[in-house]
């Protein structure tokens, strides 16, 4: 008697769940990340009156929904649109369950295309892509970017008309040249070189500090915040960075000094989480 042969079941090339929850596990790690100059972690509220940690889980628990939703339209081709159109109602989500507080404004647009673009890449070639490639894929929307309306009036826009500075929007017509060029090479070294990962991403996010145009470090520090800060992640890093004995506690110095200017670099941050991701992504 033959037996039954079963057909061959392919898994799915794109696993949209799965992205949707590394992307929520990278904002999660970088949350986590201390110490962070000026930055929201789990011991304290950096240079931020108005949130704390729990604000920032409160607005993950919402967008854990929008990274899932977003892979689905990246893996089906959708166009620009759809993205942008899912990209509102996430932040008015957002927006609802921190009543009114910006925690991740950014990671909604960035991480948001980079997981469409890494969705896009897993359905054409049907498997994994490399960080570097996912981020060439945001090019794709470069034109639709360009179009896109903006809100002239928030903080970040504000910052960068008055100081003539390039914003995330570019980075993202460019393919993120931040990420392929500075933080994803630094964060690669560090960890092959045997960092854990808190060092490894500490020691990225003051690489990205020392040459990031940070609109939130301009919006809240003008012109002289952004070079103080870009002044004291070179210090860091010209000392060793996380690389030498005591990195910690150099860190909270730091930090103290942001705290006392009000000064956070919350694009660099944005960056940090999707470094994370896109590494992740490879892998997954």
């Amino acid at each position: 008697m033959n037996a039954l042969v079963q057909p061959e079941v392919r898994p799915a090339a794109v696993d949209s769940a799965r992205l949707g929850r590394l992307a929520i596990a990278s904002l999660h790690a970088e949350l986590a990340l201390a110490p962070k100059p000026g930055l929201v972690t789990p011991f304290d509220s950096g240079s931020h009156h108005d949130m704390d940690a729990g604000t920032f889980l409160r607005s993950l628990f919402t967008l854990r929904h929008y990274f899932i939703a977003v892979a689905c339209l990246g893996a089906a081709e959708a166009d620009f649109n759809a993205l942008r159109r899912c990209g509102i109602s996430a932040e008015i989500a957002m927006l609802r369950a921190t009543a009114g507080i910006n925690t991740h404004r950014g990671a909604v647009f960035s991480l948001g295309l980079l997981v469409a673009a890494s969705a896009a890449c897993r359905d054409r070639a049907g498997r994994t892509a490399a960080a570097e490639q996912v981020c060439q894929e945001v090019r794709r929307w470069a034109a639709e970017l360009a179009d896109a309306p903006l809100d002239a009036n928030s903080p970040g826009q504000r910052a960068r008309a008055r100081h003539g500075v390039q914003g995330v929007r570019e980075q993202a017509a460019a393919g993120y040249p931040l990420l392929r060029d500075v933080a994803l090479p630094v964060l690669r070294h560090a960890l092959a070189s045997g960092l854990p990962r808190e060092a490894a991403m500490c020691q990225t996010l003051m690489q990205l500090i020392a040459c990031v145009d940070d609109l939130n470090l301009l919006h809240r520090g003008g012109a002289n915040g952004l070079r103080w800060a870009q002044q004291q992640a070179r210090g860091f890093l010209d000392a060793g960075g996380a690389f030498v004995p005591g990195w910690q506690a150099r860190l909270h110095s730091i930090g103290d000094g942001f705290v006392a200017r009000r000064l956070s670099p919350g694009g660099s941050a944005d960056l940090l989480a999707c470094a994370w991701f896109l590494l992740q992504q490879e892998v997954a």
